[in-house]
């Protein structure tokens, strides 16, 4: 049996929604999502169940890919609402003391100086508690919002981003932990040999330094990425303190598990300084047929325009082109250019694939692939994943928000605390030091 605990991280969505996009019509879904409380209500659930963090996945347009009009989206609520996640996360932190707060931010858009100023600005306001999940976005719509005609091509925006990786560190590491002195007495605010110059100088990317912001309780913000094409996972071994994988069954977890840390030791890094940590959709009740029934009542939320708008959206490809059972031509694919393994998947599972088989498939839209059960159950399973190296924990998605939530804290979690697989409490005040992780897994 392994000796540390898993870690759990919540999946959520500044957004109109959960992950799911029909749970603003679930009866017990709050819908004053634009509200401080909406959001503080769900940090203080997730510290309640001893969360190490939760994260705000994001995209830069609402849904318009699909028909080439963003009305749909808007009429059926389909992720339509799309708030600045560092600001909810500032909002989130004030109600909070423990819990991790991680934001997407994408490194095709924003200049580095720009993200290291705001994730530490955030992680010295929360007091040492703030992730990064690094994305190089998805689709043209983010692109056009943000003064380009079209999304750069795939391995380059990952060449960028390595540049802007490269540079963010060097501006968070352009501030010696001791650099601050603060004496009135002999009127030094700081050492001046302590706070440096970066002139970072890469083939896209430039910035001078030094950074305007000093070091945080926990040095810096810690690395979340997901990307699973063979370059995004490159990128992530060299970079990534978590790891954010889908895996549908424990053999293919233990995998994917496998590959990652062999993956990170090439990197030359420690490999228990990243957590491998796959997506948990879940469904608990106090029986198993509660449960089924919750979900049954679930799956009634799912719509065909739901899954189609957000297929066309993560992969940049207009599936209104198509009717539901016509066969995607070899050119189709190829234009599909955000989301390459996600199609891959499809391709893989489904040759000569169809946007039926992509709703199949992938579960697009859905709930599909949760866990379905008493708390018990879920805790079992989960702990058979953890004991056998199938992962280090699990980014938790609720079907709703925030109940969802508080059904897990409240069913699941202290089934995990009996099986002693999972914290009873915080090990520290940084996420950090609840991860396990060194103050810097990349200082010079």
């Amino acid at each position: 049996m392994r000796q540390d605990k898993m870690a759990l991280v919540g999946f959520m969505q500044a957004s109109n929604t959960s992950d799911f996009p029909g749970s603003w019509l679930h009866p017990d879904s709050r819908s004053d999502f634009l509200t401080a409380d909406y959001f503080q209500e769900i940090a203080r659930t997730l510290e309640r169940g001893k969360f190490h963090a939760g994260f705000f996945d994001d995209r830069l347009a609402l849904p318009d890919m699909h028909g080439g009009s963003h009305k749909h989206a808007v009429s059926a609520g389909v992720r339509a609402v799309k708030l600045d996640v560092a600001t909810v996360l500032a909002v989130m932190s004030t109600v909070t003391k423990h819990l991790g707060l991680g934001a997407t931010y994408s490194t095709t858009y924003y200049h580095p100086f720009h993200i290291a100023r705001v994730f530490q600005t955030l992680d010295n306001m929360s007091g040492g508690r703030i992730a990064w999940n690094v994305v190089t976005s998805l689709n043209d719509s983010e692109a056009q919002n943000m003064g380009q005609e079209a999304l750069p091509a795939h391995d380059s925006r990952y060449d960028v981003a390595d540049e802007i990786m490269e540079a963010i560190f060097g501006l968070w590491n352009s501030w010696d932990y001791d650099a601050l002195i603060v004496d009135k007495e002999t009127r030094q605010f700081a050492d001046p040999e302590k706070v440096h110059r970066v002139d970072y100088n890469g083939k896209h990317v430039k910035t001078k330094g030094p950074l305007t912001v000093p070091r945080s309780p926990q040095g810096n913000p810690v690395i979340l990425q997901a990307g699973e094409s063979q370059r995004g996972e490159e990128f992530a071994a060299r970079w990534a303190e978590m790891v954010f994988t889908v895996a549908p069954t424990k053999e293919a977890g233990a995998k994917k598990y496998t590959h990652f840390k062999q993956l990170i030791d090439a990197a030359g890094r420690d490999r228990n300084h990243c957590k491998i940590l796959p997506l948990l959709k879940f469904v608990v009740g106090k029986t198993q047929s509660e449960a089924e029934d919750k979900k049954a009542l679930i799956d009634s939320l799912v719509t065909e325009e739901a899954s189609l708008s957000l297929l066309s959206e993560i992969t940049n490809f207009d599936f209104a082109k198509k009717t539901i059972d016509e066969p995607f031509t070899q050119e189709d694919l190829d234009a599909m250019t955000g989301g390459q393994s996600f199609v891959q998947r499809v391709v893989d599972a489904r040759p000569n694939p169809t946007p039926r088989d992509f709703m199949e498939v992938t579960g697009r839209g859905t709930f599909q692939g949760a866990w379905v059960g008493t708390g018990a159950d879920i805790a079992d399973r989960m702990t058979d994943w953890f004991a056998d190296d199938a992962c280090d924990g699990f980014v938790v998605a609720a079907s709703h928000v925030p109940a969802g939530y508080a059904d897990f804290v409240d069913q699941v979690v202290p089934e995990l605390q009996k099986r002693e697989v999972f914290q009873t409490e915080y090990a520290g005040t940084t996420l950090r030091e609840n991860l396990g992780l060194p103050l810097n897994t990349h200082v010079k």
